[in-house]
């Protein structure tokens, strides 16, 4: 039996009316008490209205540009009783059966019986983050190790063609649109002359002092780079074929791969023409094109979308979700999507393209979608819709080491893969696929091989969108404790509220922390300028299991961005005087 209710606006303090500046939901939206319904701006603060009660809205009654007051009607909701979607309400244990992934069946291992040009204690295959790190750390241990590399640089996609050689890019794009923006406060700058040449060099320097830098470190170490494609012929060899040709047999005691991943590519799409870009072709920055769409709405596309609007580009950007990074709390990628909305020529969100066609004018998009046009020309397209790992492609099964359809590898908690003395790490043994998780991982193979009782087991793995704003967030999302039926408690505070965040022109921002009901933290995000920076004290803080009151009693230093976590605990904990929350019923 269900009832029809209406949601009124809530005591907000001492204000006699506020503006809605955004509508968060539509009639037919399924909601869960919580979930935000509009945003309200004062003079002093932007705040989120939150529902207390859970059901499907059936008809909206505010819009954007309205001003409301307490009691001022929201909307009309359909609440089922007896299925309300309460926070934290127990969801029905799953059936162990049905949550048990189907095993990969084990090779085989193929047997060798030819010479060994080279041998090794351990070998690593790849050199990405986690490769030379596991490198490095068994050698630190005594381990006689050679590293292979299929490319002449070794760091990998991370360092060469990847998150290194991306920052540098998205610092110029900073600095670029904060020297605009800087027009709104009385200092003017004459529009940036965008020297390509020079800018592609800068990248280029900063990957090679890395680059250069890890081949210094090997050679302390005494760790031998052999340079080549690298693919098992048994459990205990494997062949490197070089650029001209040369083959060379490594022989090892133990093994750990770290193949990384590749970029996706769908069919259709037309990749021998050159203005279609994949994320590496992005970084080459070939032009500034004047029209680019951008295939995908995750972290790597946005990240690419940010230089090229800053280079000025007019960017448009399309995903397949009904929202920009997909997993990540809506609330949280809000702040990003409102400003990005004002600059880039259009956001199409649960649209597929269909179609991409050469033409002498461009290419032309056909696109499936509600608000989507059927086509449209661009300059060029850049396609960022994820990365698939390099399982598939290391003849890991003449090692007899099990992989899955889609490439990955699966491993323990001490990296082992169901070969014993074979290790994985990064990218091939699942997601995430991020660098800072291959170095922790990588450490661990490396320690085991060596005798010592090490696991991987962190407890949270941050994430972080370097775009502007950056979006960071560790550990449970609301939606993943409303999914598996966590109880919690959350605190939200706007950037709006926070000194330092006006003082830099910046107020679109948040942080938000939830808690378990023991207080213990549970997860965190925060968007805003140094995002990426600021979460690691919440990673912290979730490793040495702190609560809700050892972050608020934490004193942090003011005017700062990063107090803004302490505030956020204080409004969980109902003690925050930065801002007037709404009152929970």
């Amino acid at each position: 039996m269900s009832s029809i209710i209406e949601i009124k606006m809530p005591d907000i303090g001492d204000f006699d009316d506020v503006d809605v500046i955004e509508v968060l939901v539509a009639p037919g939206d399924t909601i869960g008490v919580e979930d935000s319904l509009i945003s309200v701006e004062s003079d002093k603060a932007t705040m989120e209205i939150p529902s207390p009660k859970g059901g499907v809205v059936k008809e909206v009654r505010v819009k954007v540009g309205d001003q409301v007051v307490e009691g001022t009607p929201i909307l009309m909701l359909e609440v089922v009783a007896g299925a309300e979607a309460v926070v934290g309400e127990k969801a029905a244990e799953p059936d162990p059966a049905e949550s048990v992934e189907t095993p990969v069946a084990a090779p085989a291992a193929t047997g060798y019986s030819g010479d060994v040009d080279l041998h090794a204690e351990v070998v690593v295959l790849g050199s990405g983050p986690g490769g030379y790190t596991a490198a490095f750390r068994a050698a630190d241990l005594g381990k006689q190790v050679v590293l292979i590399e299929r490319y002449e640089s070794i760091g990998g996609v991370c360092l060469n063609v990847g998150c290194i050689p991306s920052k540098a890019l998205l610092h110029t794009a900073q600095v670029i649109n904060e020297a605009a923006e800087f027009g709104d406060i009385g200092v003017t700058f004459g529009r940036p002359e965008i020297d390509l040449d020079k800018l592609r060099a800068h990248k280029d320097a900063v990957v090679g002092k890395l680059t250069g830098g890890l081949k210094g470190l090997a050679k302390q170490r005494k760790v031998q780079i052999v340079h080549g494609y690298g693919k098992f012929t048994s459990a205990n060899t494997l062949e490197v074929e070089s650029s001209d040709g040369n083959k060379t047999v490594v022989g090892f005691n133990s093994a750990i791969i770290a193949a990384g991943s590749r970029v996706t590519k769908l069919p259709f799409i037309p990749w021998d023409d050159p203005r279609v870009m994949d994320s590496t072709d992005a970084l080459e920055l070939a032009e500034v094109p004047k029209r680019l769409l951008v295939v995908g709405g995750g972290i790597i596309g946005l990240e690419m979308a940010t230089v090229y609007d800053a280079l000025g580009s007019k960017v448009s950007v399309v995903e397949l979700s009904p929202d920009l990074i997909p997993g990540v709390d809506r609330d949280v990628v809000r702040p990003l999507e409102r400003r990005i909305k004002k600059r880039y020529e259009n956001i199409w969100l649960n649209t597929k393209v269909t179609a991409i066609e050469p033409t002498k004018t461009g290419l032309k998009c056909s696109f499936e979608g509600k608000n989507a046009p059927n086509s449209d020309t661009f300059d060029r397209v850049l396609v960022a819709i994820g990365r698939s790992p390099n399982g598939q492609l290391i003849d890991a099964d003449k090692a007899g080491v099990a992989v899955d359809e889609r490439g990955f590898i699966a491993v323990d908690k001490q990296q082992r893969t169901n070969v014993d003395h074979i290790f994985a790490i990064g990218d091939v043994v699942g997601q995430p696929m991020l660098a800072h998780k291959a170095t922790h991982e990588g450490k661990v193979a490396a320690e085991v091989i060596a005798g010592r009782k090490s696991w991987f087991d962190a407890r949270t793995i941050p994430s972080v969108a370097y775009t502007d704003p950056e979006v960071a967030w560790m550990g449970k999302t609301e939606g993943e404790c409303k999914a598996e039926g966590i109880e919690y408690i959350k605190g939200v505070f706007p950037w709006a509220a926070s000194g330092r965040s006006l003082s830099i022109g910046r107020d679109e921002g948040m942080t938000k922390v939830l808690f378990d009901t023991d207080h213990r933290i549970i997860g965190a995000a925060i968007t805003g300028p140094n995002a990426g920076e600021l979460i690691a004290e919440a990673v912290l803080a979730l490793e040495m299991g702190a609560d809700m009151e050892d972050i608020a009693l934490t004193i942090h230093p003011h005017p700062t961005l990063s107090e803004t976590f302490n505030f956020a605990a204080e409004v969980a904990e109902g003690t925050c005087t930065d801002i007037y929350a709404p009152k929970k019923k």
